[in-house]
């Protein structure tokens, strides 16, 4: 597309920092078009409608088109986005919209037609350190320029041998520490490898710890520092956002799957980030009913029993009643007898759903059907081979498990 030099209206869905402003600075500079900045968060109509009409005149008087990068646009409602289909359906001018939220949910579906969707995936390590070594190169060479200047319009002729001398004097007391840039020796292996982990793929994460390392003092030690940026990140988490539905479905997997540390993870991750624990709790007396069901009748009353715990005593303190919840469901028996019989029963009542009252126990058109099945009957059960294979050599000891029928594992 880029190549053609033909570029149409754009959405970048993709986590913070993942380089959906510098993309579209790039996708700007090579369909040379004119490029224009703005927020959903600062922005409202009549700033969009200000650049539109820019757009428009500037296209007529010099043929150059011009893109308008509008960060953050989910924050528009949906009649405020619709000012943006008049002037893309005729080619006046180019919107690339960035969002951090799913735009099948946040954007109304004129839009997206009218758009091509692009999903950015959080950076990788390797990618997070490639960006601090391109910073420091340009931060090493600025620093050259300037020392430079320095020693040409401050230094004595005959003082170079005394400054080199403390250069080396300097290099020998830091030794100790593996120096990948001389001028900030506090900017070791370890801190750099402590800013990718803490940024999170989050460029913009990466470089603020970057500087906040290179403004420390020189001869902080390691552990000081990487407390310092520990200290200094704050969890992302949105409770209406998508992390809000991953984590919450992690837990749900988790306990489904017998993981109990797992779900205590999910658990520790979605509080300490300040979601709402009745939000938990109801979701954990769904699963009381969906996964663990008939083979353990308790785990719905303890379910219901941290629900009104989270309602009466609120955090941190009913922290302690959910991972107890948590804990119970994740070791508990697992069953979705009733789940499924109530999927099967809903299927036939809904074919017929103006059918009257028999005497008998089910209509005639029914009769016969096993929507609640025996315990134990595996008919028709069909089994994630892949995931039971896994299960067997991580959890189970590498030995198969004893549901498995002769033709399965033979």
């Amino acid at each position: 597309m880029l190549e053609s030099g033909k570029t149409s209206s754009m959405i970048f869905w993709g986590p913070p920092g993942s380089g959906k402003t510098t993309l579209s600075r790039l996708v700007a500079r090579a369909a040379n078009c004119t490029f224009k900045e703005l927020s959903a968060t600062s922005s409202g109509i009549n700033d969009v409608r200000a650049v539109f009409e820019e757009a428009k005149g500037s296209l007529a008087r010099t043929g150059r088109r011009t893109i308008l990068f509008m960060d953050e646009i989910h924050r528009f409602n949906k009649s405020q986005q619709d000012i943006f289909l008049p002037y893309i359906e005729k080619g006046q001018i180019q919107v690339i919209g960035a969002t951090t939220e799913n735009p099948s949910f946040k954007l109304t579906g004129a839009l997206i037609s009218r758009c091509r969707v692009f999903v950015l995936e959080r950076l990788r390590d390797e990618d997070v350190r490639g960006i601090i070594s391109g910073a420091m190169k340009r931060i090493s060479c600025t620093d050259e320029e300037t020392r430079e200047t320095s020693s040409v319009v401050k230094q004595p002729v005959g003082s170079q041998g005394s400054v080199q001398g403390s250069a080396i004097q300097t290099s020998g007391e830091l030794s100790t520490r593996e120096q990948l840039y001389p001028s900030y020796p506090q900017l070791t292996t370890r801190i750099i490898s402590s800013i990718v982990s803490l940024s999170a793929g989050d460029a913009r994460t990466a470089l603020s710890l970057l500087e906040l390392v290179l403004a420390s003092r020189k001869d902080v030690t390691e552990e000081e520092l990487r407390t310092s940026l520990g200290h200094s990140v704050s969890c992302s988490y949105d409770r209406t956002g998508d992390s809000h539905y991953d984590m919450i479905s992690a837990l749900h997997k988790s306990v489904r799957g017998g993981q109990g540390s797992a779900a205590m993870y999910w658990l520790a991750r979605m509080l300490t980030a300040g979601e709402d624990p009745v939000y938990i709790a109801r979701r954990m007396v769904v699963c009381a009913s969906e996964d663990i069901g008939l083979a353990d009748s308790h785990a719905l009353p303890l379910a219901v029993a941290t629900l009104h715990a989270c309602q009466q005593i609120g955090m941190p303190e009913c922290r302690i009643n959910l991972a107890h919840l948590v804990a119970y469901l994740s070791e508990a028996p697992k069953s979705t007898r009733a789940y499924e019989a109530y999927n099967r029963a809903e299927e036939a009542a809904k074919l017929d759903p103006l059918h009257p009252v028999y005497n008998d126990y089910l209509p005639p058109s029914t009769q016969g059907g096993a929507f609640l099945k025996d315990a134990g009957d595996m008919t028709d059960k069909v089994w994630d081979e892949d995931t039971l294979l896994q299960w067997e050599r991580q959890c189970n000891g590498g030995r198969a498990w004893s549901g498995r029928s002769a033709s399965s594992h033979g």
